[in-house]
């Protein structure tokens, strides 16, 4: 049984950021095991768990990376960053400060991973809504202008959160799928991509006839 869990089509690395205490872990959690730890600590270094759901008949596995918030972490969990293809960007619906901190890690994930990684702004602890400090539309207007897709999740709740996780894997595997094809196509044998230049010395019949008529011209 242990191994059939581990067959997969696709591999997919996906990174969590945002500030310390945004809920990066209970996001996870929630995704990954369906749970949620009110008490849970922050996260150190980097902690990852996966999951696998099923895309157009395909089994995705994703390994979702929960990347340290705390400064002090930042230049370890920068690494990770690489081979990433896709990336959860957390902030707190009632701390507005962490949502003014998320120009500053898109900064630092766009330096680090991958240009063509796949971001979604996602605005986590939609339960406080009593709480809020951070419009829908505000967030919303950001995510547009920086060409990211966006969601409010509560990961106590339940909230979007799989919708979430889905949502991204399942751009990442469009995204994917539609470069495997234009591959196949760029080398499937037709004439138009396999047209080469090929240079041809000149005989020494050739060269002779040149020379003639040069002369004869010269004449």
């Amino acid at each position: 049984m242990g191994a059939r869990d581990e067959e997969y089509d696709f591999l997919f690395k996906v990174v969590l950021i945002g500030d310390s205490g945004v809920g990066k872990s209970n996001l996870l959690s929630r995704f990954t095991r369906n749970e949620f730890n009110l008490e849970s600590k922050s996260t150190i270094g980097v902690e990852f768990a996966t999951r696998s759901i099923q895309v157009d008949n395909k089994t995705i596995k994703a390994q979702i990376w929960d990347t340290a918030g705390q400064e002090r972490y930042r230049a370890i969990t920068s690494a990770y960053y690489r081979g990433a293809v896709g990336a959860l960007l957390v902030y707190d619906i009632a701390k507005h400060i962490t949502y003014e901190n998320v120009e500053r890690w898109l900064r630092e994930l766009r330096e680090h991973a991958d240009q063509n990684i796949v971001i979604m702004l996602v605005g986590n602890k939609s339960d406080l809504r009593h709480l809020r400090s951070v419009p829908t539309e505000e967030a919303k207007g950001f995510a547009e202008r920086n060409t990211l897709s966006f969601i409010e999740t509560s990961a106590l709740d339940s909230t979007n959160v799989e919708t979430a996780f889905v949502n991204i894997l399942s751009e990442i595997y469009r995204i994917v799928s539609q470069k495997q094809i234009k591959d196949q196509g760029d080398d499937d044998g037709s004439p138009s991509s396999n047209v080469r230049t090929i240079h041809v010395e000149p005989t020494e019949q050739a060269e002779l006839r040149k020379k003639q008529c040069c002369q004869s011209l010269s004449a």
